[in-house]
């Protein structure tokens, strides 16, 4: 079963302003997102990405990673498809992006699930600077090692404390840390922002994990606090999520709404519903 998150005292709302001037940013300079990615969403992820505002590129081989990278602001690395030419690209395209100062998204996807999961994210971990770190809390709590569980690419949830494994998963990644949900938490190791937009169909659409990552990669591409830009990015998503479920008579209808209502938001809609919070 799920942890118990920790009741906090205090609970500030954040100025829907920073969300607002994040999405104006990423429509205004287009930032190119260089995604490997896996193969049952990459098309979902593109699309996405345009529908922020930004320019995706879908590019895995190992001949050209380096290059890719170079033209653009943000590298989105999600191991749902994995293999070993693919982990071996996303270090080539990561070490390159470290050196120009490129923002590294990481989506662990299933990793718990199987041993070349885990040591794959475990790999990317050690030999990348991972700048965000995006998982569901299985995937959270597994390389938190505050325990955590996955049943194929899905969280079947965590054992300790959400907040706590958060935190520590931060702590010991050195990266923001993004754990998706019923309410998202973004943490540095110290602040720590719940993010509450979002749609119930969202767990029952293939890929709204996937696309997260590269909306949260957008976002980090014209963003200086990594932190912020991932909350924002989350809650664009999630209110995109909640415009989508009100004309939806099922998943896939829900699943157009959704690029139609992140296509059509605009900063004043963030500005106005972004529902964030600092812990």
């Amino acid at each position: 079963m799920p942890g118990r998150m920790t009741e906090v005292s205090s609970r500030r709302p954040v100025d829907g302003g920073i969300p607002a001037g994040m999405l104006a940013a990423v429509r205004q300079e287009r930032p190119l997102i260089h995604h490997i990615t896996n193969s049952v969403t990459i098309n979902d992820c593109a699309n996405i990405t345009v529908c922020a505002g930004a320019a995706p590129v879908m590019a895995d081989a190992p001949e050209e990673v380096a290059d890719m990278v170079e033209a653009a602001s943000a590298l989105v690395l999600n191991i749902g498809t994995l293999s070993v030419a693919q982990v071996e690209a996303m270090l080539i395209a990561g070490r390159r992006a470290n050196d120009l100062g490129i923002p590294v998204v990481l989506d662990p996807v299933g990793a718990g699930a199987t041993e070349f999961r885990t040591a794959s994210a475990r790999r990317l971990l050690e030999a990348l600077d991972i700048a965000v770190l995006k998982g569901n809390a299985g995937e959270i709590g597994v390389i938190a090692g505050t325990g955590g569980s996955v049943r194929g690419v899905d969280s079947a949830g965590i054992a300790a404390d959400p907040l706590a494994t958060v935190r520590e998963c931060a702590r010991s990644t050195g990266a923001v840390v993004a754990m998706t949900g019923e309410t998202d938490l973004v943490t540095d190791g110290g602040r720590v922002y719940a993010v509450r937009n979002g749609s119930p169909l969202m767990e029952r659409l293939s890929g709204t994990g996937c696309m997260a990552a590269s909306v949260t990669g957008a976002f980090a591409a014209v963003a200086d606090d990594l932190l912020a830009s991932s909350a924002a990015a989350l809650a664009a998503f999630g209110l995109a999520g909640e415009r989508a479920e009100a004309g939806a008579r099922g998943p896939y209808s829900f699943r157009t709404g959704l690029f139609d209502e992140f296509a059509a938001l605009t900063p004043d809609d963030l500005a106005r519903y972004a529902r964030i919070e600092e812990l």
